[in-house]
């Protein structure tokens, strides 16, 4: 069975996704066609895949890492519920996470 996620797009649609156990949010926005560009493919050396947790869900998952935190600081938008989606794997009890893409995303991979 797969894990829904809902992602909220610079644009404020709704974008739904799926994903197994295991995925790294980052791969799953990137099916999706998500603007999160993940420059560094998931090494925690930009902030690239920037997303906005929704404040229920925030407090569900584990906490970052202080290199995650690190990266945040140069995140453009970040808040307080911000998080790197390539440090979120997915697991059952995610199912229906929301998240937002912060409308400062540019993704140059598309340009």
């Amino acid at each position: 069975m797969g894990i829904r996620v809902n992602f909220i797009d610079p644009l404020g649609r709704v974008v739904g996704a799926e994903g197994e156990p295991g995925d790294s949010l980052l791969r799953v926005g990137q099916a999706a066609g998500l603007p999160l560009e993940g420059t560094c493919e998931g090494q925690m050396a930009c902030s690239t895949c920037h997303v906005i947790v929704a404040p229920d869900w925030f407090d569900r998952l584990g906490e970052a890492s202080e290199e995650e935190e690190d990266m945040l600081d140069f995140a453009a938008g970040a808040r307080r519920t911000s998080r790197l989606s390539c440090q979120i794997a997915l697991t059952e009890a995610m199912d229906g996470l929301t998240v937002s893409v912060p409308g400062e995303s540019v993704d140059a991979r598309r340009m």
